[in-house]
């Protein structure tokens, strides 16, 4: 049985198609092959050379013609819209960039402010409180003072020098140092005294 199947493989002879791929096409793609190689070893650029005959030829010269101008102008439309919206975008990025550094040195700016007035705020705080205590011992050095003594060194005082000092000595010593001013002054301190608490 073996014997008869390859007898029978034996006796079919090619078909078209095979004899066409041997006979045409093979040797067709050799040539070719050939020819290729012969025009690159003599320096002759096929490519420009096809491209020269088919401009030549009216029809696919129209053909490849035509797409070439039409994509060559809207690849220079594109190129052209393209470098205009990098511009653009380049200015927004200088633009922010400066915009940027422009809060950057407004920041620093207050911030040295802020530490500036918070020293000045310190300053003042410690002043006031020096100015209490130098205050608190005025007072006190009335209080200790005879009230004979205290009495004509307030009236020389301007008025409102002096009320703050009264206001701030305890009323026994107040009612002693009073006792010793003359009555229209006395007066005139005590009605400055009431308006102030109220």
């Amino acid at each position: 049985m073996e014997k008869t199947l390859k007898n029978q493989n034996l006796d079919k002879k090619p078909g078209i198609f095979h004899r066409f791929i041997f006979w045409v096409l093979i040797p067709l793609l050799f040539a070719l092959f050939l020819g290729l190689l012969i025009a690159s070893v003599a320096g002759v650029n096929i490519f420009q050379k096809a491209k020269e005959i088919s401009e030549k030829v009216p029809v696919i010269a129209n053909m490849i013609d035509g797409k070439e101008k039409v994509n060559v102008l809207d690849y220079e439309e594109k190129i052209i819209s393209l470098d205009a919206e990098i511009q653009n975008k380049n200015a927004q990025i200088d633009q922010l960039k400066s915009q940027l550094e422009k809060n950057e040195f407004e920041k620093e700016r207050f911030s040295l402010e802020k530490e500036r007035l918070e020293n000045t705020i310190e300053e003042l705080r410690q002043m006031q409180d020096q100015n209490k205590r130098a205050f608190k011992e005025i007072v006190s050095t009335y209080e200790a003072m005879t009230p004979k003594s205290a009495a004509p060194i307030i009236i020389e005082m301007s008025d409102d020098e002096a009320v703050k000092i009264l206001s701030n000595i305890s009323t026994e010593s107040l009612a002693k140092i009073m006792e010793k001013m003359p009555p229209e002054r006395a007066a005139k301190y005590l009605e400055k005294l009431s308006a102030k608490t109220e």
